[in-house]
């Protein structure tokens, strides 16, 4: 990784911002241009599709695919992003894997707030499992709120007594609405986007009154984890939310839970999304699909959604 790199990257994400909280609408574009900036490869082919009663887009490879299938949970704080906001990462997880992947376009706060994108995650996974997908050839992947939510899911489908995908892989996981990880302080003067303001803003929107204190928004700290496929966590030390997922591979370790902690030195929040810029980026995406080819089953042959 070079210095230069890590400057250009976080330069981008300190730019000025306006002064004080900003609109919903204002927090919305501007995170569709900053993701526009990102790197998609082109070697995919997109359509858009339906599963539960959410929009989706199936992101597939153009050539050399495998059996396999990533149900992908963008990022936003839940109250911004899109699949088109997340497409660099799912499509790098498609190509570098050969696995399909669905991105489904989950219902933002504040219009619906907290259990909404969890109610449509799920229902996303069992209309997959509906179709005859095997669970074992599924794999949960996100970033960000998104990776919260490969974990919140996994909690709302086994309180549901639905069977558990394959594997996790969450990518700078929200993973504690309390906000009380040691990083949230420790972190805040190297944290190049965000600030405890502004998370507390975008927060309340979610929350809407909701005791944060439960495990399907603090998992980090309240969830039990017993049975949960293997866990692949990627953060990097220049967030402040690092601690939510060190926590919860601790959580994850005594529930008996194959994990991996994977920390990069110098990277801000969602370094992977910076392919082609950061050789972490690439390097850190290289890692995420050797672990989940290592742990999906290609059991069967895929049900056309």
């Amino acid at each position: 990784m070079s210095r230069e790199q890590r400057e250009t990257i976080d330069a981008l994400l300190r730019r000025p911002r306006p002064a004080g909280p900003r609109s919903v609408e204002e927090i919305r574009a501007g995170f569709r241009e900053l993701m526009g900036r990102m790197h998609v490869p082109s070697e995919i082919r997109t359509r858009t599709t339906t599963l539960g009663d959410r929009p989706a887009v199936l992101v597939e490879p153009t050539e050399n695919s495998s059996p396999g299938t990533i149900l992908y949970f963008h990022g936003g704080g839940f109250v911004y992003g899109s699949p088109q906001t997340a497409m660099s990462l799912t499509a790098n997880l498609v190509t570098r894997t050969g696995f399909r992947a669905f991105s489904v376009d989950y219902r933002l706060a504040p219009e619906h707030p907290f259990p909404a994108a969890i109610q449509d995650t799920l229902s996303a996974y069992r209309a997959l499992l509906d179709t005859g997908e095997h669970p074992s050839s599924i794999v949960f992947a996100g970033d960000s709120a998104g990776g919260g939510l490969t974990v919140t899911t996994c909690l709302a489908a086994r309180d549901a007594g639905l069977p558990l995908p394959a594997a996790i892989v969450a990518f700078s996981p929200g993973l504690d609405s309390t906000r009380s990880g040691e990083s949230m302080m420790t972190k805040a003067e190297v944290d190049p986007l965000f600030t405890r303001e502004a998370m507390e803003h975008t927060g309340s929107m979610y929350l809407a009154g909701q005791d944060p204190r439960q495990p399907l928004l603090s998992p980090a700290i309240l969830a039990d984890l017993n049975g949960f496929p293997p866990i692949l966590l990627q953060a990097g030390t220049n967030e402040m939310i690092l601690d939510d997922s060190t926590r919860l591979a601790a959580r994850a370790r005594a529930a008996g839970v194959d994990v991996i902690l994977d920390i990069t030195a110098d990277v801000p929040h969602v370094f992977q999304a910076f392919t082609g810029i950061l050789d972490e980026a690439d390097q850190a995406l290289d890692r995420a699909a050797l672990f989940l080819t290592q742990h999906l089953s290609t059991r069967g042959t895929h049900v056309p959604v």
